[in-house]
């Protein structure tokens, strides 16, 4: 029975996670970059770890959990050699790397788990972890996050033209990749891949045009020099796997 979870990253999405695992009765460990956050880990209940991957070794103190869940932007292949090395030598048996639907080319059709991907430094960290036979990896591929401060109406920055118009969105709420993450800990659901977005997919014209409203930047204009190349990303196999409900399903109802 997992008892011990370590959160490396407890930012937009980490440090919510974190504290939803606190709440379910894990002991947590969660990491940060920024000294000043250290107390803000310590009041939720986390026991707090000042740690950078890309500069010194990981404390082993924070590896001594059943399960690791990686929540970093790093893309240094290097950094995360390393860390895999640590997560060797110690306590871990799975980790959750969480990744991004970016590793799909756009095919203006729809993609799953066993679709083609592009050659990219994530996909090759994605890889790294897979192929390791020390621990069991699970990753999960989020599409757009969006969810409270982050607004969607303020994704489009450039003088509000919406590029690829006729394209679709593949965005996922904050509140529903914390479900997926801890159902995958409750269902000890370990060595697969998982596509993670909404199960709607509104064109970006429209679901853009809402939200800019929602921020009071009217006037959208569509851009009608941009090829329209998109990609459709499909959660079915973690919506089936997992049985898993999204909260916020319908993004043209957010």
């Amino acid at each position: 029975m997992i008892k011990n979870i370590s959160v490396l990253g407890c930012g937009w999405l980490g440090l919510p996670l974190a504290e939803i695992l606190v709440d379910q009765g894990y002991l947590v460990k969660g990491s940060t970059t920024q000294t000043d956050k250290l107390k803000v880990l310590e009041a939720e209940g986390i026991a707090p770890f000042l740690i950078d991957i890309n500069h010194g070794a990981i404390a082993s103190t924070f590896l001594d959990s059943e399960v690791v869940i990686i929540l970093i932007t790093s893309k240094d292949l290097d950094s995360f050699t390393r860390l895999i090395q640590e997560i060797e030598a110690s306590a871990i048996k799975h980790v959750i790397f969480v990744s991004s639907t970016s590793v799909y080319p756009n095919t203006n059709g729809i993609v799953t788990e066993t679709s083609e991907t592009k050659s990219s430094p994530l996909l090759d960290i994605e890889n790294a972890f897979r192929s390791n036979t020390h621990f069991s990896t699970t990753i999960i591929r989020f599409g757009g996050l969006f969810g409270y401060q982050r607004k969607p109406g303020n994704f489009i920055r450039a003088r509000n033209i919406i590029p690829n118009p006729e394209g679709f969105v593949n965005l996922i709420h904050q509140d529903d990749c914390v479900s997926i993450l801890t159902a995958i800990i409750r269902q000890n659901v370990w060595g697969e891949i998982f596509n993670a977005c909404a199960d709607s997919h509104p064109k970006r014209a429209d679901f853009y045009t809402k939200e800019m409203a929602k921020v009071e930047r009217f006037h959208p204009v569509l851009d009608p020099s941009t090829k329209n190349e998109y990609k459709i990303v499909s959660p079915k196999k973690l919506i089936d796997r997992l049985n898993f409900q999204f909260k916020y399903s319908d993004l043209m109802a957010y």
